[in-house]
């Protein structure tokens, strides 16, 4: 009988001692692209929900060349990569799970890495369109212009969703940002609201400038996907949230800590939608905004020397 219970004790305390050894061999490298504050918030909601140390190397703190040959230095067993360039020098990696986060277009970078899942940094064609229904200009012509190499995907489905929700989308085809304004001209007249997505294509310095000019000469507002452009004329943005969508990522790192194989886990796409409207473009544009909106929406109010 004394034998049996020690046997127990000692199977207790072996197994307590796996556990406890397992854990301490569950090592997170989180590979940071630069020092961002959306970054360090979706590693902060990561961190939250994954319960599990992590540690943090930036590729711009050594050498270019190495960024490979330190993350191995670590023994990791899953690489969190945090923004564009974070991927692109450890996807070379193929005998460790690694998890994307903040990085735009990602099928651009990738070439169907068995290794590889992640968080897709846009939000979903149908929550835009579902917004737009909200603030009532679901009845409005909305243009949309997009580089098909880039975003044809995101579009394709935007154009079967807007059918099914009875929007009218108008949609044109870009090869070169030269080919944006004529195509806004082509336009003109003929839309009520242009919805601009990240496209590097269509998205230039230059473009945005131009885009902008041509909603303030038309009347025409633009609905955007980051709040940083209500500052210099949009009317309302749908933008993502970096500290969910570390949640998210820490969702897909439990999963594989517990043992489900990364080919398993397919890439997830951005659950939460931040909707901020710039009341003082909106009030040029003839929008009125209620207190439904005023309740449900982030307000921007734009000062007078902005």
């Amino acid at each position: 009988m004394v034998f049996i219970k020690l046997l127990k004790i000692t199977l207790l305390i072996s197994l307590i001692f796996l556990q406890t050894s397992a854990k301490a061999n569950q090592k997170i490298l989180a590979v940071q692209s630069i020092k961002l504050k959306p970054y360090e918030e979706a590693l902060k909601g990561f961190k939250m929900t994954c319960k599990c140390d992590v540690n943090e190397i930036f590729i711009t703190d050594i050498d270019q060349a190495d960024v490979v040959k330190e993350v191995r230095k670590t023994i990791p067993t899953i690489i969190l990569a945090i923004g564009i360039d974070a991927l692109a020098k450890v996807k070379r990696i193929k005998d460790t799970p690694i998890i994307y986060l903040m990085v735009p277009n990602p099928g651009q970078e990738l070439s169907g890495e068995q290794n590889i899942t992640g968080v897709n940094i846009s939000i979903p064609p149908e929550k835009h369109l579902k917004t737009l229904k909200e603030v009532h200009l679901h009845d409005k012509r909305v243009g949309l212009l997009y580089d098909p190499r880039k975003t044809g995907h995101f579009v394709k489905r935007a154009e079967k969703v807007a059918h099914t929700m009875g929007i009218n989308l108008i949609t044109k085809q870009v090869n070169s940002s030269k080919d944006i304004p004529k195509l806004l001209a082509r336009m003109k007249n003929k839309i009520d609201l242009f919805w601009m997505i990240p496209d590097s294509t269509v998205i230039t310095p230059e473009t945005v400038t131009y885009l902008f000019y041509f909603s303030i000469d038309n009347k025409i507002p633009v609905l955007t996907f980051s709040d940083k452009y209500l500052k210099i004329g949009a009317f309302m943005s749908i933008s993502i949230d970096p500290f969910d969508l570390g949640k998210q990522a820490g969702e897909i790192a439990k999963k594989i800590l517990s043992g489900t194989n990364v080919t398993n886990i397919p890439v997830v796409e951005a659950r939460t939608a931040v909707v901020s409207i710039n009341r003082t473009v909106a009030k040029k544009m003839g929008i009125i905004i209620n207190d439904t909106m005023s309740k449900k929406f982030r307000i921007f109010e734009q000062s007078k020397g902005e």
